[in-house]
């Protein structure tokens, strides 16, 4: 199966154009991942249906006007969603000098003029308040909240891709959370509403 197929079976519409960044991506990610073991994502499909985890949410959410993906990795869920979302400013913020340094790559040869890379961690980032905060096997739903305080605001929305933790995690919570979870396949989408 192609990335075009994979998506059509999530009921993930697309433009070509962004078929052809995401699958620009899928082969950049796929050769640097033999050299520098980015991801445990080793082979097309594996890259694919992360592709498709990241981009679920696109279903149930509006484009942000600004977004921020915290522990982005190989880029997932950031690049994928800075990618499909292409008016949306997104900061990547990944510590780790290999994935950062590949994520500035792939935003250059791609031309990504939406998309930047913070090589820092959350807690040092200095920014303006995002419209929506995302995270992929980061930390839990209590500690995201808390790391990302400085780059929030009351009006800010997360999205946090979460296993079947996510339940325990909104029952350990301090806050009171306007949420909704969106479950697929064993993903559990923690959509925290403003």
């Amino acid at each position: 199966m192609n990335l075009s197929q994979y998506l059509a079976r999530a009921e993930i519409s697309i433009s070509k154009e962004t078929l052809f960044k995401l699958e620009q991506f899928t082969t950049l990610l796929h050769e640097w991942n033999q050299i520098h073991n980015l991801t445990g994502a080793k082979d097309l499909d594996a890259i694919y249906e992360n592709i498709v985890d990241s981009l679920y949410p696109v279903t149930f959410i509006d484009p942000p006007a600004s977004l921020l993906d915290v522990g982005t990795g190989a880029g997932f869920p950031g690049m994928a969603l800075g990618i499909y979302f292409d008016r949306t400013d997104t900061v990547l913020c990944e510590p780790l000098n290999k994935r950062a340094s590949f994520l500035k790559f792939v935003i250059m040869v791609l031309e990504l003029k939406n998309i930047t890379v913070a090589k820092i961690r959350v807690e040092k980032l200095q920014h303006t308040p995002f419209a929506l905060i995302s995270s992929r096997a980061v930390t839990d739903t209590q500690l995201l909240l808390k790391i990302t305080t400085e780059v929030s605001d009351k009006n800010t929305q997360y999205l946090f891709y979460k296993g079947s933790q996510v339940f325990d995690e909104i029952k350990a919570s301090d806050n009171q959370l306007n949420y909704a979870i969106v479950s697929r396949d064993k993903r559990n989408y923690l959509w925290i509403k403003t």
